[in-house]
């Protein structure tokens, strides 16, 4: 098992982080589209309240995905040359923009929030008595309309693997995929 990345394809860390990173995030846009649908419920909020912890994680995973780029670039596989090249780095640097900001909108809130901010039991803020508004009104106005668009980037990217794959047949899953 190869655990660093190469020129030629990802390492087992960058694709556990990748494909631990897609799952979380699946998991969130299926519970926010079930409460679209159906409302708050028993069965959608199981889901629902699972956000915050998940969103947490998903925080914390994304952290240490920018670190690991960041040491490994070196390695990484290339997006390409030209436009396309220029194109994927780009719309990678969406994702990872997208993915870090969606999750700090979060915690700035919870920090400002009267409500406090406690994933899987633990308190990392307490609850203030007074909210802090400077604090609160980004993440209220762009947590969900930014997690919206980077589902539509996130669609964006799974249509370029598609192409990719079914196109061209370069082989761009199965470098992130592991099969050498």
């Amino acid at each position: 098992m190869q655990l660093l990345d190469s020129e030629t394809r990802y390492g087992a860390i960058s694709r556990l982080l990748h494909w631990a990173l897609a799952a979380l995030i699946l998991w969130q846009f299926l519970g926010m589209g079930l409460k679209l649908l159906f409302g708050r419920n028993g069965f959608t909020g199981f889901f629902v309240g699972t956000h915050q912890s998940v969103g947490f994680v998903i925080f914390l995973l994304v952290v240490l995905r920018v670190v690991w780029a960041v040491l490994s670039r070196k390695r990484r596989p290339s997006h390409g040359e030209g436009a396309l090249g220029k194109a994927a780095a780009a719309g990678h640097g969406v994702l990872y923009l997208l993915m870090l900001a969606i999750p700090t909108l979060a915690l700035l809130r919870a920090w400002g929030g009267t409500r406090g901010f406690a994933p899987f039991g633990t308190q990392i803020f307490a609850p203030r008595e007074a909210e802090l508004a400077w604090a609160t009104a980004p993440g209220n106005l762009l947590h969900g309309e930014l997690g919206w668009i980077m589902a539509v980037v996130i669609a964006g990217h799974i249509a370029m693997v598609a192409l990719h794959e079914g196109l061209w047949r370069d082989g761009t899953l199965r470098r992130m995929a592991g099969r050498g």
